[in-house]
């Protein structure tokens, strides 16, 4: 018992096992194999390392975005002038990385918690008994207080009043002098893997530079400042349509960078989308179309609180930081090596098959590639405690009578050691 684990450790540790190889000259299995190595390689080289980079490790980027408008508009509504700066045209003013910048409005003065009648079309009544005393309608400015106004027919509501009526949008926008304002950008991003803090404002983007720059895809590509005419029409929007009912514009801001070189060549780029407020036929089709919000600044007049309210239609800006930097890392570099090679299994899989199952002379290739012991005639041999090279001698000659000799074919068991007999 002692000397079977000995050998079975002895087996274990000091024997190395191999694989047979069998070697086939087949043109068509040979071509099958070539052209599916070839392509496994085209993968690795061309996918994997050079479109996917594989050899690199990734980080992306933690991103601080701050923004300032400038610009003064100017509107003469109804003949009454007004000028128009940053403080009153931004929401919100503290500079964030989403803001709305007002092109039209409908403004309404001097309302007052009151009572009085509801627009025309709006809780229309002919008697007192439609206006039920304490509701509200969804649609509605006030709580209704049960009582139908006969001048306007319409109920009496609780609200600030004028009610406000946004029934017609000024056309053209009020405040088209908004194209000509300016947006500056600051944004600065953190590759926290890398240890690397970058800036829009790059080498060579000085005050002196900022002070009279202004951004162009191809003059000006890094130029922080940007026209807000120029923005609409580089997100593919007109700029009196999306100024007179609103909309989004996406304001992207690209990091893309290869930190095997020298860090100065981490750069943005700047892409403009157009969110909505598209004046096609499709954005017109919808039950809702531009952007708009509702602002009220209030006040004290003899005692009594008021307000100014303005429904402001805008454009709404959104800066959206995307970011990936790349290094080059032993890691993923073996790692995509090792995937690769394993992948190369794949054409000995696919020649197998054609081989075994798919060829006319599979059966002689099957016979190539597998041994088969003849397990009922092994243990008599054993039990009659013959030699070795006497048995395969007998087992090659039983064959030779029963029609089945292979001695002829080198690859084969009996070949094989018909061969080393003869040697000997």
């Amino acid at each position: 018992m002692k000397n079977q684990i000995t050998n079975a450790l002895s087996d274990f540790f000091f024997e190395y096992e191999t694989p047979r190889q069998v070697l086939v000259r087949n043109r068509r299995v040979g071509v099958v194999c070539r052209l599916i190595q070839l392509g496994v390689l085209a993968y690795i080289i061309g996918w994997v390392f050079i479109y996917e980079k594989g050899y690199q490790s990734t980080d992306t980027a933690v991103s601080s975005v701050f923004t300032k408008m400038k610009g003064v508009g100017y509107t003469n509504d109804k003949g009454r002038e007004r000028v128009w700066d940053v403080a009153d045209y931004v929401f919100p003013p503290q500079g964030d990385s989403s803001f709305v910048v007002m092109t039209n409005y409908i403004i309404t003065e001097g309302q007052s918690m009151s009572k009085c009648p509801e627009l025309p079309g709006k809780h229309n009544c002919k008697t007192n008994a439609e206006c039920e005393g304490g509701s509200y309608k969804r649609t509605g400015h006030g709580q209704m207080t049960g009582v139908c106004v006969n001048t306007t027919g319409t109920c009496e509501v609780l609200a600030w009043c004028p009610v406000e009526d946004d029934q017609t949008i000024p056309d053209p926008p009020l405040l088209m002098s908004a194209e000509n304002y300016t947006l500056f950008i600051k944004n600065s991003v953190t590759f926290p893997l890398f240890g690397v803090t970058r800036s829009n404002l790059v080498e060579g983007i000085d005050a002196g530079y900022i002070s009279n720059c202004l951004h162009d895809p191809e003059k000006a590509p890094l130029c922080p400042i940007f026209k807000l005419g120029d923005i609409v029409k580089l997100s593919g929007f007109n700029f009196e349509t999306i100024a007179r009912v609103g909309g989004a514009i996406g304001i992207v801001v690209d990091w893309t960078c290869n930190f095997d070189v020298d860090v100065r060549h981490c750069k943005p780029k700047y892409n403009f989308h157009g969110l909505y407020g598209n004046p096609t036929e499709t954005d017109k089709a919808r039950a809702s179309v531009g952007y708009n919000f509702r602002f009220a600044r209030h006040y004290l007049e003899d005692k009594i609180e008021k307000r100014t309210l303005l429904k402001v239609f805008g454009i709404r800006i959104d800066i959206i930081v995307q970011s990936l930097a790349r290094k080059f890392d032993i890691i993923p570099t073996l790692t995509a090596i090792g995937s690769g090679v394993g992948i190369f299994g794949v054409a000995t899989v696919v020649c197998d098959l054609v081989l075994l199952y798919l060829l006319p002379k599979r059966e002689f290739y099957k016979n190539m590639k597998f041994k088969y012991t003849d397990t009922h005639i092994q243990p008599d041999s054993e039990s009659l405690d013959l030699d070795t090279s006497v048995y395969y001698t007998i087992e090659a000659k039983a064959r030779q009578a029963q029609g089945t000799d292979k001695s002829n074919d080198p690859d084969s068991e009996a070949g094989s050691i018909e061969t080393e007999m003869s040697k000997k």
